[in-house]
Order: C-alpha cells, then structure tokens, then sequence
C-alpha cells in the first residue's frame, strides 16, 4: 500500500490484457495469469498474431444504451428548459464577446448561462451556420458518449469487475422512485430525453472523469501536474453548471481526505508536526488542486461563479426537491445495505464519505432555505447505486443476503422501469400498456416565422416564455431568474406584463408599456381578449393561441430560425 492513501493497489484482467485498479475503494483483485492463459488457449505466439479481441460487456451494452437514448432524445420535441439554452447559443452568435441577456433585450454582464460550454457550443454553430436549437440537440449523444466513458472509468477505479459498470448505470437510471423526477441535472431516463443536452448533463460527465482522476490520484501519488489538471477540470465544472461542482467537489474530497487524515484521526497540521512527510505532500498537492480549481473559475471573463453563493433568486423553485422526496426516490434506497457493508470493510469508502457529505449539503439546504443545494439530490443517489451495482457484481457463490438483495433489486428497476421510465424508450405506437411518455410541447414555429431576430414579444403563456427565445426573439419579461438582471426588475417586467393583458388596463398605460419595451408582438392564449390596438397575423391550429402585432417595435435582422 502506497504510503499517504488508505486504499490498496488491485489488477484487474480484461481480454485484451491487463488493467489495474487503484484507490481507496479498490479492494478486489482478479488472477494475474489471464493474460498468459488467454494466449495459450488462442495458440498465440511472441509476435502477438492469433489473440482475438472481445469487447466488454459495458462497450456493448453499454453502445446498445448511447443509441436507444440518443434516438429517444431525439424523438421529444424541445420543451422545458430546452429554450433558454437554444437562447443561450442564439445571443453568443449574434455577440460572442458581449452577448446580450439570453432572453431579454438587456445586457447580459454577469450572466452565469455564458459558460465554456456554451461558448463552444457557439463556435460550432458559428462554424456550421446551425441554429442554437439545432447544436443544443446535437449536444445531447455528445454529451451521453462523455458521461457512459465517465462512468466507466470511476467504476474502475473501484473495483476490476467488469459486470460493475453495466449494473452501475442502470441502477443510474431506473433506481429512483414512483413519482417524476424532470429536472436538470436528474438522469433518470425519462428525465434523459429532455436533458441530454443540457449544460448540466455535460457537468454531470465531467463530474465522472473528475472522480476518476481523483482516485487515481489517491491510490498513487505522482508529481504537482496531474493535481494541477484536476483542479483545472473540477475548475471547468464550476462555471459550466455550479451546483453540480458542488457534489463534484465532494467526490474528489472523498478520494483526497483518507490521505490527510491518518490512521489515528491525526490532522495534516499535526502529522506534519510529528514528520508525516507523505500526508504533508498529499495536503500540498491537493490544495493545489483547489487553489488551481479557484483559478479557473474565477479568471472566467463572462462570470464570476463565486458570485452565486448565497444567491436566493431560485430557491423557492427548488423546495418542491425537498417536499416529495420520499416520492421521487425511495427506490435508491435498496443501496444502503450495500453501502452499510462497505463501510464495514472501509470507514473510509470514499462511496461512503460521498454520501454522508452530500447527505451533509442537502441537509444544509433544508435547514439554510437555500434549497437550491437540493439539486444534488439526483447525484446523492449515485453512492447508493454504484454501491448496490459493485456489490451485485461481486464473484458467486452467493449467500441468502445478497441473493435477497439481488431479487429486491431486480423488482425495484421493474417498478421504477414500469412505472415511471419505460415510456422513455417505449415509443407510444409499440405502447402495449400506455406508459407515461416524456412531455410533447407544441411548436412555436407558427409563430417564430413571422418574427425577426431580437424582435420583442409580450406574453404571460408557460410554454411560449421558455420556447420563443430558442428562435433569437425577446421576451418582455425572462421566464426564469438571471444574475445579469435584479429579481426586482424582472418581477416589475412581469407585473406589467400581467398588467398589459389585463382588459381594465387603460388603453394609455398599455401604450407606456408597448413604447418602454419596444413591444412588437402579442402572443396570447385562446381565451384571453386581445386589445384593440393589436392585429391578428396568425394562430395555432394545435393550441389556438393566437399572435398578433402592435406598433411598439421594429423588426430588426433577419426571420427567426425555424425547428
């Protein structure tokens, strides 16, 4: 065992080989002769000709997996969030230096949606002439390949076997609970067709590869480099999606503690007193990481994420995280015995250490109100589940423990796969039992089409606030809280928004609000009675909502790219 970890160096066999397995939850070890055995058994020789190569299980299933979920991404319509990311993408183009709020006609300063991610996602639409729908759905199999090859290399970090991944990410995906879990960042599969391409499921991957390297790290200590890149990685997760750096931070710190702590519970600080050298090195390469992390995050030129901390604009979006989380994800729960029995063997497991601080973190939100932090719940599951999937992968014969457990298990996916996610990958014409299916919002093509880009629209409706901006037009008021604009001013957009479709408005004040805004369409649901001053110009057969212009603005640019 290296000295400074707390984890044991393991070799694991493959058909191509051999790889080890390292860190602090690396505990198993597979017969190092399989390499040679391999070989005689293909009547190989020194030259290497004769050895057949066999995929893994997890390459090909999961290969299997990447396309039903890409084809099932690719199926739903853009919905929820989709358009403000479209949004994001579309303002970069049009001003990649100083773009503007992504769906207002305002400044943009400070904008936490203006991140690598989306800078890059930008280029390439640059580069190609797509429209920012286009490259956010092109984003999704992308941002999938990442996240499978993420999982796959922290699973091996923890153990060599090679069954572990596959169980890893399935439990991934079905081991949540009875009642929807749609938000970014949550990757159930039915919340995978909406968010593939999201800025969060990129994190998300990111996240895995971070972990990775954190245990490589932790099970064999190398030069200042690797920690340096590390930081600069968890860096990089900080501004593409800030609240999932926060259970990416847990997990390197998870890896990195059992180093800085020694046997006797000795802090770094007394170790080096006393000549622990190999914990005082660790302690300086790991705040190397940090300090290397704070760097990048904060010599970002668009942001400065460190801004966000304590920010209360969205919290009470997120409370409904905590009051139906019995619901959403009970089912992940059938990982605690597995996650009992490593920290048996290990108290510090760094699975185990994840999941108390998280655990420690979404507490915080509950008690703090800034339930924001509750937004990790879906990557809290993840110890419980990597747990359950190395434990169900662990070499026959088994006991009536883990038999019981494996049974539990299997009736657990069944139920969540039944009831919540098969309409995810079960289209509704092959439906034999009408599952729930993912959300099928309307187009608002019809009405894009008759706008230019930066165009200003006045509506209240849910669904055309988060989808119109994805065509380069602007809303009075932003759907959603932004640090570039004050919650006050946004909520006092919306009071007139409100006030301008209200019939009692007089006529004059309906003018101030066109004339401030540069108002120049309404879009307006079926029942609400449009004001004399606007003319209709079109509607939609699906929904009856119903667009009409005013004279408030000027179409500037060219027509509104079309889904």
């Amino acid at each position: 065992m290296t000295a400074g970890t707390s984890g044991t160096t393991t070799t694991a066999s493959s058909a191509s080989g051999t790889t080890t397995a390292t860190g602090p939850g690396a505990t198993e070890a597979a017969p190092v002769t399989t390499w040679q055995r391999h070989r005689a058994r293909l009547g190989a020789t020194a030259t290497g000709f004769g050895i057949r190569w066999r995929p893994s299980p997890y390459l090909v299933l999961g290969g299997l997996f990447w396309l039903v979920m890409s084809l099932a991404y690719w199926r739903v319509p853009i919905c929820c969030d989709f358009g403000q990311h479209a949004a994001v993408v579309e303002r970069l183009k049009d001003d990649l230096l100083h773009p503007r709020h992504p769906m207002a006609d305002l400044p943009g300063d400070g904008s936490a949606y203006y991140s690598p991610y989306a800078v890059a996602q930008a280029l390439f639409a640059k580069a190609t002439g797509l429209a920012g729908w286009q490259v956010v759905k092109l984003s999704g199999p992308l941002n999938l390949l990442v996240l499978l090859t993420g999982i796959a290399r922290f699973v091996r970090v923890l153990t060599p076997r090679p069954w572990a991944p596959v169980l890893a990410l399935f439990a991934m995906v079905l081991l949540w609970g009875t009642r929807m879990a749609w938000w970014s960042g949550y990757l159930g599969l039915m919340s995978m067709t909406g968010n593939l391409g999201y800025p969060s499921t990129f994190g998300i991957a990111l996240m895995f590869w971070a972990w990775a390297w954190a245990g490589s790290l932790a099970g064999a200590p190398r030069t200042l480099w690797p920690y340096a890149g590390l930081g600069a990685l968890c860096g990089l997760i900080l501004l593409i999606h800030p609240i999932t750096s926060v259970a990416a931070v847990i997990g390197v710190a998870a890896f990195a503690l059992p180093g800085c702590i020694d046997r006797r519970g000795q802090s770094c600080r007394r170790a080096a007193r006393v000549g622990a050298a190999p914990r005082r090195r660790a302690l300086v390469m790991w705040a190397l990481t940090a300090l290397t992390a704070l760097a990048v995050a904060t010599t970002w030129p668009y942001f400065n994420p460190l801004t966000l901390v304590g920010d209360q604009s969205v919290d009470w979006i997120h409370r409904q995280l905590y009051t139906d989380m019995p619901q959403r994800f009970w089912l992940a729960a059938l990982g605690l015995p597995a996650l009992f029995l490593r920290w048996r063997r290990n108290r510090a497991d760094p699975l185990v250490l994840m999941f108390a601080l998280d655990c420690a973190v979404v507490g915080y939100g509950w008690l703090s109100g800034h339930y924001t932090y509750g937004r990790i719940l879906g990557l809290t599951l993840v110890p419980l589940q990597f747990a359950l999937a190395i434990e169900l992968t662990a070499p026959r014969t088994w006991g009536n423990r883990r038999a019981a457990l494996a049974g539990a298990t299997a009736l657990g996916a069944l139920v969540g796969f039944v009831q919540i996610q098969a309409g995810a990958v079960v289209p509704r014409t092959l439906d034999p039992i009408g599952f729930d299916q993912p959300p099928r919002w309307p187009s608002y093509a019809w009405a894009a089409a008759h706008m230019n880009r930066g165009d200003v629209v006045l509506t209240d409706g849910y669904r055309p606030m988060r989808s119109l901006p994805a065509f380069g037009v602007n809303l009075v008021a932003p759907a959603w809280p932004d640090a570039s604009l004050a919650e006050s001013v946004r909520n006092k957009r919306l009071d007139e928004v409100r006030a301008y479709l209200d019939p009692a408005t007089p006529a004059t004040e309906r003018a101030a609000v066109v004339r401030r805004y540069h108002v120049r369409w309404l879009l307006v649901a079926p029942q609400q009675p449009l004001p004399p001053e606007a003319v209709v110009v079109s509607w939609s057969a699906r929904t009856g909502e119903i667009l009409a212009r005013v004279s408030g603005g000027k179409g500037v640019g060219t027509p509104s790219g079309t889904p």
